[in-house]
């Protein structure tokens, strides 16, 4: 733990540290709890940042900087106490303004740990319910925002380019693959030019670009010890500019899938109603004071979208030879591709009992 400790001497931490250890099991970064010695001193969260998939860290912490700043203000101006638990501080170095350290080969970075406070990762319509309140209000809070925010993972959301890549993978056909999905790939052409709505209602001046979370998971959302409150929003990464559609269809493919998203048997994958009304109820109490009727009409095409763009990106990385995913077996890719496809097939057939829900939510 010695590097550890030199690394978190580099930041303006008040106390001594105690102890480092590892916190939590993410996917994307490397984080760990650092104790001081003490109960009038915080502890705090040091994160090496996974620079290999954000590869502009002056990029993202400016626009975690200017998010939580900005969110700070906005509660201080509504009277809200107990800001240190509501919106995350990052921690600027001893010798400068900056909130990331380069030690030669990694970028870190540290915050303040928020106390009694949990995570849930259960999907259940209580917990949707909270997370559309959460993130919602979280979009609501940076409508406003005067500072410019930049992309920190570029088109991560941009359907016609991933339709653009998926013809590339085909065009090429480097492992021979294309004939023995042909009818999938003719599915997805079918649909292609609905699901490149939002670029297309983007271009013609009609829908907005939005800062918005862009991973909304049950998981990122801090509650109060007693499980009743939402504290705040985590894991800022991947806000971003991007179409409100990201948010609430993100959540969707993740949250009211009944199956797996590599799952095997096609019969456990199904579109589940009751998360999608609990997590639109939630959304739409916070948000949608601000939202336009163009992106509530088209929150259930937000829900297709992101297992059609799912759908996509499986297949053609199935097409090049598996080289960007993780498989742990040969046809991982292609089993994940028939999974996510059958949840789009579900979100379709029941698109017109959501159009009715939303027409119900906005009366």
């Amino acid at each position: 733990m010695k590097d550890l400790n030199n690394i978190v001497e580099q930041f303006d931490i008040r106390g001594t540290v105690s102890e480092i250890k590892p916190l939590g099991n993410g996917l994307i970064n490397d984080t760990y709890i650092v104790r001081t010695a003490g109960d009038d001193t915080p502890d705090y969260v040091l994160q090496r940042i996974n620079h290999h998939i954000f590869t502009n860290v002056e990029v993202l912490q400016h626009n975690i900087q200017a998010v939580t700043s900005h969110i700070r203000r906005k509660l201080e101006a509504a009277g809200e106490d107990d800001l240190g638990r509501k919106v995350l501080e990052f921690v600027t170095l001893k010798d400068g303004g900056k909130t990331f350290y380069f030690d030669g080969e990694s970028y870190w970075r540290v915050m303040v740990f928020i106390p009694r406070a949990k995570t849930f990762e259960a999907v259940n319509p209580e917990s949707s319910r909270a997370a559309g309140k959460a993130f919602g209000r979280f979009q609501a809070m940076l409508v406003d925002i005067d500072e410019k925010l930049e992309e920190t993972i570029p088109d991560f959301h941009n359907m016609e380019l991933r339709l653009r890549q998926l013809r590339e993978a085909v065009a090429a056909d480097p492992k021979g693959r294309v004939k023995e999905v042909q009818p999938l790939l003719d599915e997805l052409e079918k649909r292609a030019d609905e699901m490149c709505k939002a670029e297309r209602l983007y271009r013609e001046g009609k829908l907005p670009k939005r800062i918005c979370h862009c991973d909304t998971k049950v998981n990122n959302m801090m509650f109060d010890e007693d499980g009743s409150t939402v504290l705040c929003v985590i894991d800022l990464d991947t806000v971003m500019p991007s179409f409100i559609f990201s948010d609430f269809g993100d959540f969707m493919r993740t949250g009211a899938n009944t199956g797996l998203e590599d799952d095997k048997n096609l019969d456990n994958v199904e579109f589940n109603m009751d998360i999608f009304r609990a997590f639109t109820e939630g959304y739409l109490s916070t948000a949608r004071e601000f939202l336009l009727p163009v992106e509530i009409e088209n929150l259930p095409y937000a829900a297709a979208l992101f297992p059609y763009m799912q759908t996509v990106r499986f297949l053609a990385d199935y097409i090049n030879g598996d080289t960007y995913y993780k498989i742990q077996y040969p046809e991982h890719n292609l089993v994940r591709s028939n999974a996510q496809f059958k949840l789009l097939q579900s979100v379709e057939a029941h698109t017109p009992e959501m159009n009715a829900f939303i027409a119900e939510q906005l009366k």
